[in-house]
Order: C-alpha cells, then sequence, then structure tokens
C-alpha cells in the first residue's frame, strides 16, 4: 500500500465554523487545562443500558465537571452562541494542533499562530493548504464526476484515495471520514444537500479547480522515483557491507559507533567475514555503561544461537549490556530470548536499522538536497486582474 503523500490526518474531522469558535476561546488557556477537561468528559461514558446524554450542555456541564474543567466548557458554550457543545470538540482539538494554528508558550498556554490568524481571516492560501492535507480537493474531484450522489456512491473511490494518502483502512474509519468531510463541505457551500444526496456546488467546482491533478500526479511520480533510487542504494550498501575488506568493515563499524556517541571503543575479537566484536562505553543517564557489540555480516537470519554467544561475551567482559547487529532479520525465537526478564538487557539491530544508523550518521552515504518548483498561481492570477483593473 502506497504512503507516499499522507493525507486526511484528522480522523474526526470538523466544521470550519467549530474551529474559528474554538480558537478564539482556547487562546489564553493552557494546554494541560483543555486536555483535563476532554479526559474528564471521555471518561464519562455511561453503560448501553444508561447512556449518557451530551445533547444540553447548559444542563449536564455544571453537573459533570468541576473547577477550570466546568469553566472551560462553559465558556465553549456560550461564546459559540450555543452552537458548539464541549462534548464534542475533540476532533477540532486534533485538527488545531495538526494545522499548527495554536501554539503553547513558555508558560504552557496557548497562542494563535500566523497560520491560526490567516485561518480566522478565511486566508485562501492557508485553507486550501489545509484542505489538500486532508483530501478535500480529491473529495471534490470525485464529487465533480457525477449528477447526484449518495455517500454509498462516493465511499468506493474514497476508500481507495485513503488506502493510499492516509493510516486509516477500517470501513468504519472510511465511512467516517467521509461523513464529516461532506458536512464540511455543504457547511461551505461547496456541496449542496437534499435529504440524503449531495451534488457539487458551481463554487465547489471552482475551489476544486485551483488543485491540478496534473500537477499532483507529476509531484507523485517524482517522490515515487526517488523513493526507488534511493531503496536501490540501500540494497547496494547492504551488500557493499557484506563483502568489504574485512579490515574496512571494521573501521566503518568504529566509526559509526564513535557517531553514536560510544567512547574508548576497542576490537575484542575479529570474526573474519562473518562479524566482528567491540566492546566500548556509552553514557546512560549519569552513569558510563561498558557495553558488548556483536556485528554479524549475514544477510540470511540470524537466530538464537547468536544472542546466546552475545549474552556469554556480556558475562566474559563483564559488561552491563550487549547489542547485536545483522545484515539481515532476527528470527521470532531471537527477538523472544532478547525481551527475557531474566536476561541482560540486549538491544537488537537489523539490517534496515542499520542502513537507517548509517544514512543518520553519514557513514559511507551522502546526503543529497533536491529543489521542487511549484508555479503560484495565486500570485500570477492576482497580477492579471491588477493588469485588467488598469486598463479599465
Amino acid at each position: 500500500m502506497s504512503k507516499q503523500t499522507l493525507k486526511v490526518r484528522t480522523p474526526q474531522f470538523p466544521l470550519y465554523s467549530e474551529v474559528r469558535h474554538l480558537l478564539q476561546t482556547f487562546e489564553g488557556i493552557s494546554q494541560s487545562a483543555i486536555k483535563k477537561m476532554l479526559k474528564t468528559i471521555e471518561e464519562q461514558t455511561g453503560t448501553p443500558r444508561h447512556p449518557v446524554d451530551w445533547t444540553a450542555p447548559g444542563s449536564w456541564i455544571q453537573k459533570r465537571l468541576s473547577g477550570e474543567s466546568a469553566v472551560l466548557a462553559q465558556r465553549i458554550w456560550q461564546e459559540s452562541n450555543n452552537e458548539v457543545n464541549p462534548r464534542h470538540v475533540y476532533g477540532s482539538y486534533l485538527f488545531i494542533n495538526n494545522s499548527g494554528l495554536l501554539s503553547d508558550n513558555v508558560f504552557g498556554v496557548y497562542q494563535i499562530t500566523p497560520r491560526g490568524q490567516a485561518f480566522l481571516d478565511n486566508d485562501p492560501k492557508i485553507l486550501a493548504e489545509i484542505d489538500d492535507s486532508e483530501g478535500i480537493p480529491q473529495l471534490l474531484r470525485i464529487l465533480s464526476g457525477k449528477t447526484t450522489a449518495r455517500r454509498r456512491d462516493l465511499l468506493p473511490e474514497w476508500s481507495d484515495f485513503l488506502r493510499e494518502h492516509s493510516h486509516f483502512g477500517t470501513q468504519a474509519t472510511i465511512r467516517d471520514t467521509l461523513r464529516r468531510r461532506m458536512n464540511n463541505l455543504v457547511e461551505r457551500g461547496f456541496v449542496s444537500r437534499e435529504g440524503v444526496t449531495y451534488l457539487i456546488t458551481k463554487k465547489g467546482l471552482d475551489y476544486a479547480e485551483q488543485f491540478t491533478q496534473a500537477d499532483l500526479d507529476q509531484k507523485r511520480d517524482v517522490v515515487r522515483s526517488i523513493k526507488a533510487f534511493n531503496q536501490q542504494q540501500m540494497q547496494k550498501l547492504s551488500s557493499l557491507l557484506a563483502f568489504m575488506h574485512q579490515r574496512d568493515f571494521e573501521f566503518l563499524v568504529l566509526e559509526l559507533l564513535e557517531s553514536m556517541g560510544y567512547e574508548d571503543i576497542k576490537i575484542t575479537k575479529e570474526g573474519g567475514s562473518k562479524g566482528v566484536e567491540v566492546t566500548a562505553f556509552i553514557q546512560f543517564g549519569i552513569s558510563t555503561v561498558p557495553e558488548v557489540i556483536h556485528v554479524r555480516r549475514y544477510q540470511t537470519s540470524t537466530g538464537r544461537p547468536a544472542l546466546d554467544q552475545l549474552h556469554e561475551a556480556i558475562a566474559r567482559r563483564n559488561c552491563l549490556r550487549g547489542t547485536l547487529i545483522t545484515l539481515g532479520r532476527f528470527t521470532r525465537e531471537c527477538k523472544e530470548a532478547a525481551l527475557t526478564a531474566e536476561a541482560l538487557p540486549v538491544k537488537l539491530i537489523d539490517g534496515k536499522h542499520l542502513l537507517q544508523l548509517l544514512s543518520q550518521y553519514k557513514i559511507g552515504v551522502t546526503k543529497q538536497l533536491l529543489s521542487l518548483y511549484h508555479i503560484d498561481d495565486e500570485y500570477f492570477s492576482s497580477s492579471n486582474d491588477t493588469s485588467s483593473t488598469s486598463e479599465n
């Protein structure tokens, strides 16, 4: 399943009118106070036979909440002119944080960010950026290909989009993400609703045209090509590690461990083409801990015997912990044995993790930055509007 472009990040997608109310209410409130209110409400779940009724905030706030949680909930209800129910603001809270509309200062108190202010001001650029990150243009494109549609008619294409671009895959979540976004589009006038059927409006069609599918497809192709190239390079690196000269391999291991913060690194046992044993010291809290590191140049699975040898080396070298590194994978038995409470602590690093570490610390790997240019259509649109005005 492809995840080149992660979108639809907020599951309980809110109405933007609700977000604007909460942005102004949350400003000056500590994040901990908001979390406390949300947690207190969430804990009052009731039972199937005796469900909790949340339909009248004016009645339940003082009965079920106290202190600053009651005050905050009352503010949410009153300052939104009795439109925003405090019971259902968790989605907006996630959306606000995901979109960077609020940030907490050194005192842990929320302040509206420039992005948040732009959202309040209905800035087209910010709204388009956020909408794109939440799959709104794709939903409008699906709607534009239909006359009228029910939500169930939109589900197949929306499901395909989510499976490629998000972490959401269950049918219940797919239906919920669709329902909430349709409500958002209706509120903003991009979609009209009559009963259970929906129709994209001219406003919605005009808005969808801002997001050029060709550009998105080209970007996706570029990202896929880069990802494929990087995967090929990592496969090449793995092969080089397996067959490089032993002395060069030992130097690479020493260089990596040094970059990771290990000190007094010594090769205590050479393993020929099979690997190397190293002892070193690593800072762990306020203590310096001696450690044994075994590096196995196996591209196949590494099993329990290799872990047993490491445990023996830890005891023999009077160390407190160990690390087992392999170019391949660890067997299930090896992983389970490493988690045994009675044994000395051992960390397992498989081939994929090792390649990531070499890339992170730039050991035998260089990172090349590429620039991707995108034309600002809004800039040229405003320029043309100015020219037309001048001519008139």
